[in-house]
């Protein structure tokens, strides 16, 4: 393990769960884990703070866990956010250039995306991220990176992604309140794909489904960008909703036999396949035929796949070219239920696998780890580590402690990022690959100073 490499934490605010993981790089860039930690989420609904004193105890038993586990102190998180409150759009805009004959750069990138920033929402929205998926000049349409070329009209077709400025806030100010700073914020679906899709299927086409607690997230990449998000507004949870009323027995019980003896394909199942529940307090047991489990939850994950089916029609539209040649790939607690992905290919027809997030963990880590409920977690500590040169958490045993990034090495480091001109100012910088929360999280850190937080 290298030492001192940066050390970066991850921390994923879901619906049943929550989450802190933390790691370093190793010499081969691979994570090495250092700790993790769990706790019951107890203030969360499909993806948005409802409570937000029982968010910030259960941010505070996930972070407690994962600095014994670790002997580290944390001080800074790299949070996920999704939720029913997260949309997706599509946009198109352009600029024009007072100089035809000079070559496009850096510059007029920014411009174009700074066009798209000032973008009218609905009262209460922020635009999370503006990814460019394909740019045209004076008409020459389908190019990827415009940089270089010669033209008077850029325009580009931009896939917006949209959320409400208080989910994001309530999130912001739990993790504030938990004693920890706000670092980098990034969608969930791109920290879960980030950890569990290849590279080559990102460019061949795929749909990453992601079946959480609250709500199922969906991304889809086609020639390695990510063409189109959506959040369905109910997962795993409500599966277990449905067996608690079609069986008649507390939330407890529905949520064993669903883990134990859940299927998704009630074909595998014989009638006389029974399991004892026990009865409430003076009560006998109650019988359960594992046929009928299968069929409640068979019945709520078609619904679920109907909705994935719908947005990947949304997004191919019949247009032969945004064909998705690496199918799906499941992931998330609920992608864990029994022939899942022999269900999900029968419904859509297109190729599927569960997506378990061990591609990029070192060896010798904890099995429990390489399970899909830890895809989003691993995710992002995967892009902290890429994206983070500052520690998020240093050793209480030694005797300095890490000071955070001064304001002058973040502008040095976007700087370094975004590309300088040359001498020349031909400015031959390659694409920007800057995340979403480079302008956003500093809008955060705004909102929390300007709120009276006691």
């Amino acid at each position: 393990m290298t030492q001192n490499a940066p050390l970066a934490v991850g921390l994923d605010i879901g619906t049943t769960k929550i989450v802190a993981v933390v790691g370093r790089l190793n010499e081969h860039r691979k994570i090495d884990v250092l700790g993790i930690g769990k706790s019951k989420s107890l203030g969360v609904q499909r993806g948005v703070v409802a409570n937000i004193t029982l968010t910030i105890e259960s941010i505070q038993a996930a972070i407690k866990m994962a600095e014994d586990n670790s002997g580290l102190k944390i001080t800074e998180v790299m949070v996920g956010i999704a939720g029913q409150h997260i949309r997706s759009m599509q946009h198109s805009d352009y600029i024009m250039r007072d100089d035809a004959e000079a070559i496009i750069n850096v510059v007029d990138l920014e411009n174009l995306k700074r066009n798209v920033d000032n973008l009218v929402m609905m009262p209460g929205e922020q635009i999370l991220h503006a990814l460019p998926q394909e740019y045209r000049v004076d008409g020459d349409s389908n190019i990827i990176n415009p940089q270089g070329m010669y033209g008077s009209r850029l325009e580009a077709n931009f896939h917006i992604v949209v959320g409400q400025i208080a989910s994001i806030k309530n999130i912001a100010r739990c993790v504030e309140q938990s004693d920890l700073m706000v670092g980098d914020i990034t969608l969930e679906p791109l920290a879960s794909a980030d950890a569990v899709l290849a590279e080559e299927e990102k460019d061949a086409g795929v749909v990453l489904v992601d079946i959480g607690g609250g709500t199922t997230d969906i991304a889809i990449f086609k020639d390695s960008i990510i063409r189109h998000t959506a959040v369905i507004p109910f997962g795993g949870k409500v599966i277990t909703e449905d067996i608690k009323e079609g069986c008649e027995i507390i939330e407890k019980q529905a949520e064993l036999l669903k883990v134990k003896f859940g299927s998704a394909w009630p074909g595998e199942n014989k009638e006389n396949e029974i399991v004892s529940i026990p009865g409430l307090r003076g009560r006998p047991p109650k019988e359960i035929s594992l046929k009928t489990l299968s069929k409640i939850i068979n019945a709520r994950v078609r619904e679920i796949m109907e909705s994935v089916i719908a947005e990947i029609r949304n997004y191919q539209q019949n247009d032969p070219r945004k064909r998705l040649i690496a199918g799906i790939v499941v992931t998330g607690g609920g992608s864990q239920l029994k022939h899942m992905s022999q269900l999900v290919e029968y419904l859509t027809g297109m190729p599927t696998r569960i997506g378990y997030p061990n591609e990029h963990l070192a060896s010798g880590y904890v099995k429990e780890l390489a399970s899909p409920v830890y895809a989003t977690s691993i995710g992002l500590l995967s892009m902290a580590l890429e994206n983070r040169s500052a520690p998020m958490a240093y050793d209480p045993n030694e005797s300095e402690v890490p000071a955070p990034p001064t304001e002058e090495i973040l502008k040095a480091e976007e700087l370094e990022v975004e590309g300088a001109p040359d001498q020349t100012g031909s400015a031959m910088a390659p694409p920007r690959k800057d995340p979403f929360w480079k302008g956003f999280v500093s809008g955060i850190k705004e909102w929390l100073e300007n709120d009276d937080i006691e």
